[in-house]
């Protein structure tokens, strides 16, 4: 039932179990919401082409009263009865308010809900998400944070490819007790910010808050992914390092034992400068035999172990589920590792029931060692693909291995991959230099020549990464 809203009758409503409208028996449409909360407010439910709309005009207090409230209600009918939707007109004033920073928290709190995909259609990953949100913080708040979105153009995305790639956005800050962020820019980092930067604003464009993509006709730096994969002789140096600390590690655990039988009474023993953690040795052995992601290899369990078939079955990883082939010398190696009681992880850490946290430290001690000092602990990913390709096995069946699921993402091994045409031209190569060597022609060599030529050829393919230092522990 319809009655005239005054000041009275608001002050009168009271709140019940669910909220209700109460009608303006003056103008049709417009009325007073009252929620559970107490809390009330103006509304217009009206026509627009045919379908019905609501409009909130605003919560109850200054400047809204019931006059106020009905005269902005009329200007809104009118409004619609010249052909402009309100709730359209009002949605579209806010998006010509926001701003790049604005937009930015509204894709990250959409992407945490699982609401944006990735190409594969699935949800970000919790680790892309949070290099998404170091770039926001990092690069595009403070350069384009308090642009308005519908301000913002092509020319304003270029300039910011530029700027980032000049350093312009470095910095290096302490951001917390123990943390420090140290940001540098860069053609790679310009590239990969404007990547997200066009997610960003497709996303505007689903919400209606922008028609177009100022991205799209940008042209970006190559994306320069390091490619940097480790030859025989470094897999021996490092092969050699890991042997030394994990020696090293036995005898300071000897030590400890031995300092614990004494009843603790001297100064306990700390481990030699060449030492390391035998968990965080064991896992670098695990990510070059079988070319797994540290996180993959970090959060390994037992139970993902399927030993009788040779997989690492992982329920979750940067792609997705997937089933990781692994070689015999590899799973000797696993199988061969001691499980602690109580912690389901393959390498597990010093809080009871969490796995290692800290092999990017250690490696950077141990890569030191082994003068490695431009190689990532990925690049032992990279490793494990060169040593693939090298070794005549197909890019689709590396990329299998790999759990690629975008074929282009195994394209970076296709120049090392052995080429037969190449091999052959080789192969005649070094019959002729070594007949010209000998002064003998081709032909008289080439009778001669396939037991001596096939052992060169053998000797020349790169050793499997089963028989290296790095699986024997």
């Amino acid at each position: 039932m319809a009655t005239k809203l005054t000041l009275h009758a608001v002050k009168a409503a009271k709140p019940r179990e669910r909220r209700y409208t109460i009608w303006d028996s003056e103008l049709k449409g417009f009325g007073l919401r009252v929620n559970a909360d107490g809390s009330k407010s103006y509304a217009l439910k009206y026509l627009f082409h045919g379908h019905q709309r609501w409009h909130t005009i605003g919560k109850h207090g200054s400047p809204w009263t019931p006059d106020t409230a009905r005269n902005e209600a009329l200007r809104l009918l009118a409004q619609a009865r010249n052909g402009i939707d309100p709730e359209e007109a009002k949605r579209a004033k806010a998006s010509a308010e926001l701003t790049v920073a604005d937009l930015c928290d509204l894709y990250i709190e959409a992407a945490y809900a699982g609401q944006v995909l990735t190409k594969f259609d699935e949800p970000k990953k919790a680790s892309t998400l949070a290099t998404d949100e170091s770039r926001i913080l990092r690069h595009i708040k403070p350069l384009l944070g308090d642009r308005r979105i519908r301000d913002v153009t092509t020319d304003d995305i270029e300039a910011f490819l530029h700027n980032v790639a000049a350093g312009k956005t470095a910095v290096n800050v302490k951001t917390g007790r123990h943390g420090r962020a140290i940001v540098e820019g860069g053609r790679g980092s310009a590239t990969r910010t404007v990547g997200l930067l066009g997610g960003i604003f497709a996303f505007a464009i689903r919400k209606r808050l922008r028609i177009d993509n100022p991205v799209r006709g940008v042209q970006r730096f190559k994306d320069g992914r390091n490619e940097r994969y480790l030859s025989g002789a470094e897999m021996a140096r490092l092969g050699t390092v890991l042997k030394a600390s994990d020696e090293a590690w036995a005898a300071f655990e000897k030590e400890q034992v031995a300092w614990s039988h004494v009843g603790r009474r001297r100064q306990a023993p700390t481990p030699p400068h060449e030492a390391e953690n035998r968990v965080a040795t064991d896992a670098i052995r695990l990510l070059l035999l079988t070319g797994m992601r540290k996180s993959e290899v970090l959060q390994l369990q037992w139970r993902h172990v399927d030993a009788d078939n040779g997989y690492l079955r992982l329920p979750t990883s940067k792609t997705g589920a997937k089933a990781v082939p692994i070689g015999t010398a590899a799973l000797t190696f696993l199988l061969s590792l001691p499980r602690l009681a109580g912690n389901p992880y393959v390498f597990p850490g010093s809080v009871n029931g969490r796995h290692f946290v800290g092999l990017p430290k250690a490696w950077e001690r141990i890569r030191a060692r082994a003068e490695l000092t431009d190689v990532r602990l990925h690049d032992l990913r990279h490793s494990f693909g060169a040593t693939s390709a090298s070794s005549g096995n197909s890019l689709p069946l590396l990329g299998a291995i790999l759990g690629h699921r975008d074929p282009n993402t195994t394209q970076r091994y296709a120049h090392i991959a052995r080429d037969p045409v190449r091999t052959a031209a080789n192969q005649i190569a070094e019959l002729i230099a070594t007949s010209l060597d000998a002064g003998i022609t081709p032909t008289d060599r080439a009778s001669n020549a396939p037991p001596a030529q096939s052992k060169r050829v053998r000797s020349k393919r790169s050793p499997a990464v089963a028989s290296s230092p790095l699986a024997k522990r």
